[in-house]
């Protein structure tokens, strides 16, 4: 499982907590795994120099074709610029055709607590998906 390792782009020195998100797209069939994990580096560049990111890592499973991400933020509205500004925003859009699922799971943490396990994100990425799956 190709993964790139928590990077830390911005210090969280003198902040107490971040707002941890966590990811995991699929998309809808194998041809469709190198489009999008090339659209990923173009994003994790854009994330390592994103201001307001205090952390951020991706696991892809090519052959499962999902892709998850983990990220702390020092706010909500860090994140949302993050994710308006390019090569996000285009990127969203060019895939969006692509997708057969994503899940997206939100909650703040103390800063001593980054990095956050990728065991945590999973279980919660799993506890969403599947009260989503309840709902249905």
């Amino acid at each position: 499982m190709p993964t790139l390792r928590w990077t830390t782009p911005n210090s969280p020195e003198g902040h107490e907590a971040a707002l941890i998100m966590a990811s995991r797209f699929e998309v809808r069939s194998l041809k469709d795994v190198p489009r999008f994990f090339l659209n990923s580096l173009a994003a994790w560049r854009q994330v390592r120099k994103a201001p307001g990111c205090f952390g951020a890592s991706l696991v892809a499973r090519p052959v499962k074709r999902t892709f998850q991400t983990l990220s702390a933020w020092e706010s909500r509205e860090q994140l949302m610029t993050f994710v308006q500004e390019e090569p996000h925003r285009s990127i969203m859009k060019a895939m969006r055709s692509t997708m057969s699922g994503s899940t997206f799971v939100f909650w703040d943490a103390a800063v001593a607590d980054l990095p956050i396990s990728w065991a945590e994100a999973e279980r919660r990425l799993d506890e969403k998906a599947t009260k989503e799956a309840q709902e249905l």
